[in-house]
Parts: C-alpha cells; sequence; structure tokens
C-alpha cells in the first residue's frame, strides 16, 4: 500500500505544481492561450466546472463531484487493502487517486478545474483542454482494469 501513497503523492505534486507555473506563473488566467508547439500543443485556460468534456458544468455540482471523487478514492484503496494486488495495480490506483484528488483541491479553491493542455493534430482541431490530473486518472482506470491483479483465478474441475 505505501506505493499507491507514493504514487498518488507524486502524481498530486506533478499536477498542482503545472497547474500553479502555468496558470498562475506564465499568466494564462489572462493571456487565455500559449502557443507551445502549436497546433499540437497549446496551453488554453479553460475551468470545468463539470465532469468530462465540460458535461454537468451548467448545474453547481462542485460538491457532488468533490464527494464522488472523495468516495472512488477511499473504494478503491479499501479495495486494494482487501484484495492486494501487483506492483502496477498499485501504482494505477496511486495515478487515479493522486489525479482525483487534484481536480478536488481545483475544485475546492476556484471552483472548478483548470484544465490548460490542449493537443490537436493533422488538421484534426481539438476544442478541449485537460490537466496532469486527468491523464493520470485515466491512465490509473485503464491499468486497474486491464492489468492483472496477482490473484491467480480458481481452477476448474473438469469431470472425467
Amino acid at each position: 500500500m505505501r506505493l499507491v501513497f507514493w504514487a498518488g503523492f507524486w502524481t498530486f505534486l506533478l499536477d498542482q505544481a503545472t497547474k500553479y507555473i502555468v496558470v498562475h506563473m506564465m499568466n494564462l488566467m489572462t493571456r487565455q492561450e500559449i502557443d507551445v508547439a502549436a497546433p499540437f500543443l497549446v496551453f488554453q485556460m479553460a475551468w470545468n466546472r463539470g465532469v468530462n468534456f465540460g458535461i454537468g458544468a451548467a448545474a453547481d455540482m462542485r460538491w457532488v463531484l468533490i464527494g464522488i471523487a472523495l468516495a472512488i478514492s477511499a473504494a478503491v484503496l479499501v479495495w486494494l487493502w482487501r484484495a492486494g494486488g501487483t506492483k502496477w495495480t498499485y501504482i494505477s490506483a496511486g495515478l487515479l487517486i493522486g489525479g482525483a484528488l487534484g481536480n478536488v483541491v481545483d475544485r475546492v479553491l476556484y471552483g472548478a478545474v483548470a484544465d490548460f493542455i490542449n493537443m490537436s493534430c493533422c488538421g484534426i482541431n481539438n476544442p478541449f483542454s485537460f490537466n496532469v490530473a486527468d491523464v493520470a486518472i485515466f491512465a490509473g482506470a485503464i491499468g486497474l482494469a486491464l492489468l492483472p491483479d496477482g490473484r491467480t483465478p480458481p481452477s476448474r474441475k473438469t469431470k472425467a
């Protein structure tokens, strides 16, 4: 379980550090857009009050989304504590929890999640922005869903 903590801690720290540097130190809130390697990578300010792609942004769902993120993080910890897992399962859980907590901090401080990474390519203009926490949540969820958990499945008895 220590690996979950460390993966979560470094994910959370990286997320909050990148948000602080880009949004505040590079003044993205005022500038709204910074071409890094346009069109492939652009920092584009977006305050996400909803879930993915701004779904539900019209309603004030901040506290509901904070509660859901905390409940999912707690459920993942309880699941791992009971079932155990491999090194990669623990890292995946840490990514998911660290990312979720990074977005929780944004919702508490700003009322919305600070999204700023925008990537487009090959003539396709992506209108959406995301952040390090979003990438970590996605990678962690995929890892938990697809990586083996280290338990051996029960053997099937065949009748002769």
